[in-house]
């Protein structure tokens, strides 16, 4: 039985793409059930529809509380039962009342090697603190800043001649990698959540 996926995104979605592609390659037992976006004029979204996908555009109403919102995005969610949601470059915060409605079902990537460099422009943080390795990780959603049990983790050496771009896009590549590989581990059932840890069965 494949796994039941909603991915959420905010911009061009690679992720959701790189998913997208293992899902055909065979390299990932998992449907895309939905595909939901806070921005209707995403990249992600074009691509989403161009692939035949089940996309859906919600949107921040003008003065529309946080929680409000979620309400609504945890209608959206709820409506087509994912196994998991994937959060693939969705930049808006959850609200805990989403979190806990979903919880331990709610995946997140990062690019740092977690608990370093939480947060927006990880690798601004990773050149500017002047580490040799950084990289990505995946790992389950909890109420806190990227804190949430980890999943798995992939090292991206840092380049003396390292900008931000260069950076970003070498662990981009890995991100793509893990990201699946993580949700093929999920899909087979090996995967269980414990309190503040992830067991691999």
């Amino acid at each position: 039985m494949a796994l039941k996926l909603a991915i959420l995104i905010s911009g061009r979605g690679s992720n959701m793409q790189a998913i997208h592609r293992a899902i055909q390659d065979k390299k990932l037992d998992a449907e895309i059930v939905s595909v939901i976006s806070d921005q209707a004029g995403a990249p992600g979204v074009a691509y989403a529809r161009s692939q035949s996908l089940p996309v859906r555009v919600l949107e921040r109403g003008s003065g529309e509380s946080r929680e409000d919102y979620d309400r609504r995005l945890i209608a959206e969610v709820a409506a087509v039962s994912p196994q998991i949601v994937a959060l693939a470059g969705f930049m808006r915060l959850l609200s805990p009342h989403f979190i806990q409605r979903f919880a331990n079902r709610i995946v997140n990537i990062h690019p740092s090697l977690l608990p370093s460099f939480p947060g927006l422009h990880a690798q601004r943080q990773a050149l500017e603190a002047g580490v040799r390795v950084s990289g990505c990780t995946v790992h389950f959603v909890d109420e806190g800043c990227d804190t949430g049990p980890i999943l798995d983790q992939r090292a991206v050496p840092v380049n003396p001649d390292d900008t931000e771009e260069t950076l970003s896009a070498r662990i981009l590549e890995q991100e793509h990698r893990l990201y699946s590989a993580c949700l093929q581990l999920i899909a087979l059932g090996k995967v269980r959540v414990e309190g503040r840890k992830v067991l691999l069965l």
